[in-house]
Parts: C-alpha cells; structure tokens; sequence
C-alpha cells in the first residue's frame, strides 16, 4: 500500500514539473525592443518598391506590393500584371500587421500554430498571420513596412524582404533581431505618429 502511494506522489510531481516546461514551449517571442522611427519617405518607398517589383519580375511571381508607415498607413500600393485581385487587400494586411507588431508576419504565423488560442486573439484584431510582410528598419528604428501577395508564402516573403533590404535592414523570419542592409534614414521633415 505504501509502494502504491509512493508511486502516485512521484507521478503527481512528475507531471506538475511538466506542466511549466510545456507553457513555456508555446510563449510566443515577446515584442521587439526596435522603437517606431519617423515615417518612411516616399524617396524611400519608392526604392524598396522597384527593388521588390525587380525580384518579383526576375522570378516571374504576380504579386501585390504594399508598403505602409509606422502607423500601418498606406504609402504606395503596385499590383503587377496578372495578379489576382485578393492580393492587394493581403498585401496591404501583411504590411500593416509588421508594421503594428514590429516583427514578421511569419513570427505570427508560427505562434498562431502552436496552440493556445493565440491566433484568434490575432484574428479578432483584423490581423494577417501569414508569411510575407516585413518591417522595414533604418537606423535602428520601424520606419514602415512591406508586404507582398500572389505566391506561396515563402515567396511572397522573399519580395518583401527585397523591397526592406533595399532601403534598410529587415528582420529575418522567426526573429526580433534586425539584420543589417544598406540603412538609409528617412527624408527630413518626416514625422512619426503620435504616441509611438
């Protein structure tokens, strides 16, 4: 009898020392420490739009680019031809989703699948968890970001990322660190929005 109740303590600590490891594995990665910046210039937008639309048209991809400011507003929109029409409100979505969460959208994507209710929570605010927007980041700061619709995801990550590159540095899919590109500060005269 002692044996019997010896085994179910031991079984009873074994899984309550369990249980904190696995709540740990689903914490999603918490926010970027990358502060919003003033808003991108249009200067800007521009040279990461043709630097999307260049690795769009190299691969033969039919993509809706959206670029947004630190706001999530929309600055420059291009739907290149024979692109489906859902794409354009995807591509504004992914852009401002990375914009308002400061990181990827595929860092949504994979914490919205591991459970735990926390896409519907992301859903419920009108957000875009799949792969392809992508902060862009000048000077150690969020002065907007990109997102691209038409491809697989993988795609559509890859256009964005061009278009952040181009103008400063991105961060990598799965990570809150940002890589280094060719930073290039926003146009003067440029102003961050109110309370970020």
């Amino acid at each position: 009898m002692i044996t019997l109740k010896t085994m179910a303590t031991a079984s009873a600590i074994a899984l309550l020392a369990a249980l904190p490891a696995r709540a740990q594995q689903q914490a999603p990665a918490p926010p970027p420490v990358i502060p919003y910046g003033m808003s991108i210039s249009m200067e800007a937008a521009k040279k990461a739009m043709a630097a999307a639309e260049a690795e769009a048209a190299k691969n033969n991809w039919a993509m809706a680019i959206a670029i947004v400011d630190t706001g999530g507003h929309l600055v420059m929109l291009h739907r290149l031809d024979n692109t489906q029409i859902g794409s354009v409100r995807v591509a504004e979505g992914k852009a401002r989703t990375s914009a308002e969460f400061r990181r990827p959208t595929k860092v949504l994507e994979d914490a919205a699948g591991s459970g735990g209710g926390v896409g519907l929570r992301y859903l419920t605010l009108g957000m875009v968890l799949a792969e392809g927007g992508v902060p862009i980041i000048a000077d150690g700061k969020l002065i907007g970001a990109i997102g691209a619709s038409g491809g697989a995801s993988q795609q559509d990550a890859q256009v964005a990322k061009a278009g952040a590159d181009a103008v400063g540095s991105t961060i990598a899919s799965g990570s809150t660190t940002p890589t280094t590109g060719t930073s290039t500060p926003p146009a003067t005269g440029a102003t961050a929005p109110a309370g970020k």
